[in-house]
């Protein structure tokens, strides 16, 4: 049952707390729906569009992508999901994120137009997202899906380009449970005759097949761009386009240049219509950083963020942290949903980490902290490192009570790695105030 429909008058936190009571279902993929509200809002944007799917890596490339864009002086709007600490987080027109009034006129519009249709929260602000961007005089949109690709809301828009980034096991009641099954789901925000952009190094044969059935201008990684460099910088070739002497990315981690490949690959796909000079790149590449991706906090003891919460995303964590200089003791932060493969996880980071913060979450896919600290002891106890089996795991009520206790453990030359969710990171953001 919904609460009353809220007023233009209202403000929203109202008016989200009324599209979390709209659809029985949290996630509902499919497009029909969407599409025929859609339809009402006549959300024509004349803005190169840039769709970004993928396991990991999706919010890092559409950063890059901003950053670049509005340093070649273009007017860009970056919609992303989910926020860390406010709502406003999920859209942004040259880097401002969106205000509660604008938000506010948006829901109004949408729920005028629902004439009675079901619509799942990420759908209805979706909407309210595209017209705020419809109407905003861009010339770039970047779109991130949310959940996979074919029957995701940001599936109604058709691409100018399309990324899918790194493909891997996730979501998968959703999705299916193999790479193949969900790199197809992914595929399908390709388009025919418009550049489908991968640059996962092993893409699954059902993207690639797919791709080439309908039409679409598939870009590989390995094929048609790569990348190469030396601990000072780098460099992109693509079809045609070769930029030379790039710093590394503001982002830290061993990901992160396919993902600049990918974004850099897009660009050149498109660049009859937005050209991007050397200059915008190297900039743009310096400036992007999205809060939550290998983020480490200004002062001791050193504290990472980080939203990994797949196995492939920990193991790239791993990989970063291995790459640090060296700190006496490691404490994880670490709350994960219920639905997530939580031992694989725990395995990637076991040799890194000497004592488990396990916390709860919010929601109706969270776990008990008992029961997160349950699975890492089982996971630990198999292992046969003698230092993994000494590890200390305990429990907590939230990811604030859990930092709270690394940090007044933590010595200063320690380390706080906080990962395993959006909610992990966005509760230890909350309580922080500092991003």
């Amino acid at each position: 049952m919904t609460t009353a429909t809220p007023q233009a008058t209202d403000s929203l936190q109202t008016w989200l707390q009324y599209l979390e009571s709209l659809h029985p279902t949290a996630i509902d993929l499919g497009l029909e729906r969407v599409r025929e509200v859609a339809a009402r809002l006549e959300l024509n944007m004349s803005a190169v569009k840039f769709v970004v799917g993928g396991t990991n890596g999706k919010g890092s490339t559409c950063a890059m992508l901003e950053a670049i864009l509005m340093a070649a002086g273009y007017r860009v709007g970056l919609y992303t999901s989910p926020h860390l600490v406010q709502f406003n987080e999920r859209a942004r027109i040259q880097g401002e994120m969106i205000t509660d009034e604008a938000l506010v006129s948006h829901f109004v519009a949408v729920e005028a137009a629902r004439h009675g249709t079901s619509l799942t929260y990420f759908e209805f602000s979706t909407l309210a997202i595209l017209r705020h961007f419809a109407q905003a005089s861009l010339d770039a949109v970047i779109l991130e899906v949310g959940l996979g690709g074919r029957l995701d809301a940001v599936n109604i828009i058709d691409a100018d380009c399309a990324i899918v980034t790194n493909i891997d096991l996730d979501h998968m009641d959703w999705l299916g449970d193999t790479r193949e099954k969900i790199g197809l789901e992914k595929a399908h925000i390709y388009r025919p005759g418009i550049p489908a952009i991968c640059s996962d190094p092993a893409a699954p044969s059902t993207l690639i097949e797919h791709a080439n059935r309908i039409g679409a201008d598939l870009w590989l990684f390995g094929r048609d761009f790569n990348y190469s460099g030396d601990r000072q910088q780098w460099a992109f070739a693509g079809r045609q386009q070769r930029r030379h002497a790039l710093a590394y990315p503001a982002l830290r981690g061993a990901n992160q240049l396919l993902n600049a490949s990918a974004a850099l690959a897009a660009l050149e796909s498109v660049r009859d219509r937005i050209p991007v000079t050397q200059q915008a790149i190297r900039l743009g590449l310096l400036q992007a950083s999205p809060p939550g991706r290998f983020q480490i906090l200004p002062g001791q003891p050193t504290v990472i963020l980080d939203v990994a919460h797949n196995p492939h995303a920990a193991a790239v964590l791993e990989k970063n942290l291995g790459n640090m200089g060296f700190h006496p003791y490691t404490y994880a932060v670490f709350g994960m949903l219920a639905d997530k493969d939580i031992d694989s996880v725990v395995r990637h980071l076991a040799r890194r980490v000497d004592h488990w913060f396990c916390c709860a979450l919010e929601g109706p896919r969270a776990l008990p902290a008992k029961v997160l600290a349950d699975k890492v002891r089982a996971v630990l106890d198999e292992m046969e490192d003698p230092d993994v089996k000494q590890a200390g795991v305990s429990t907590h009520g939230s990811p604030a009570d859990a930092f709270e206790k690394a940090n007044s453990r933590a010595k200063p030359d320690d380390r706080i790695v906080v990962f395993g969710s959006f909610l992990t990171v966005s509760g230890v953001l909350q309580s922080l105030k500092r991003v």
